[in-house]
């Protein structure tokens, strides 16, 4: 893993935006690998989870990379004195790794969210990336009995980038479950963002995203998301206890 910081216990990278841009295109690009490079961008939400599941914390330690997606993560890593730059979200990258894929021409697998936005999106994707290659798509309500046939789909076709819309820490728990055997070259999770995508969700302004209170515009937004955000003020109670060790 590139340079890092652990926030209560988990290493999260320091690479800016354009620099893990740059290395999972570098990792797109060459190939080479029996697994897929697994990259999980975490919130604080995830990191609260982390402490409190072991096997989500198999999964983090496995993943090639963790990157800070949500304002809180970089926060506490100023006050431990080991600032990270700025968010690198899901949504971010897998939107400038679409721009970037026309020009290489790369393969993308969509798996989840319902089969109306999966598709919907898909079909955006397909109309203003049109360099990239959509090799297959697959809601996330499947039955149990046809995971398998949607990871063999997958391996398949071979996709440069597996993107699994199926919320965290769901998504990450199934990559690292069919990591041997999707045969992708890089996978990770996007939460929501083919709702975004699909225009069934609108992110939040651009105001919003400047002044860091996204958060507050999706619980707005979707006030039934406050029970998630009730990690909120645990996560910062945590960092801050950790930072005074």
């Amino acid at each position: 893993m590139s340079e890092s910081v652990r926030i209560l216990g988990v290493p999260f990278s320091k690479l800016t935006f354009q620099e893990t841009v740059k290395l999972l295109e570098h990792t797109a690009q060459s190939g080479g690998r029996d697994k897929p490079f697994h990259l999980i961008t975490a919130n604080p939400e995830i990191v609260v989870r982390y402490q409190e599941e072991p096997k989500l914390q198999e999964v983090m330690h496995a993943a090639d990379l963790i990157t800070p997606d949500g304002i809180g993560i970089v926060l506490a890593s100023r006050w431990r004195g080991e600032p990270i730059a700025e968010r690198v979200t899901g949504y971010e990258l897998l939107v400038e790794l679409l721009s970037i894929g026309q020009r290489h021409g790369w393969s993308f697998y969509l798996l989840g969210a319902d089969e109306e936005t999966n598709r919907i999106a898909a079909e955006k994707i397909a109309e203003q990336y049109p360099g990239v290659r959509i090799v297959g798509r697959h809601n996330g309500f499947y039955k149990l009995e046809e995971e398998a046939g949607i990871v063999k789909e997958i391996a398949a076709a071979e996709p440069d980038f597996l993107i699994v819309a199926m919320g965290a820490p769901r998504a990450e728990h199934w990559i690292y479950k069919y990591k041997s055997a999707v045969r992708a070259k890089v996978a990770f999770g996007v939460g929501g963002s083919l709702d975004v995508i699909a225009g069934k969700v609108k992110r939040a302004p651009v105001i919003w995203q400047k002044l860091n209170l996204e958060w507050l515009y999706r619980l707005l937004s979707q006030p039934s998301r406050w029970r998630r955000q009730l990690a909120l003020p645990i996560f910062a109670f945590r960092a801050l206890l950790e930072c005074r060790k």
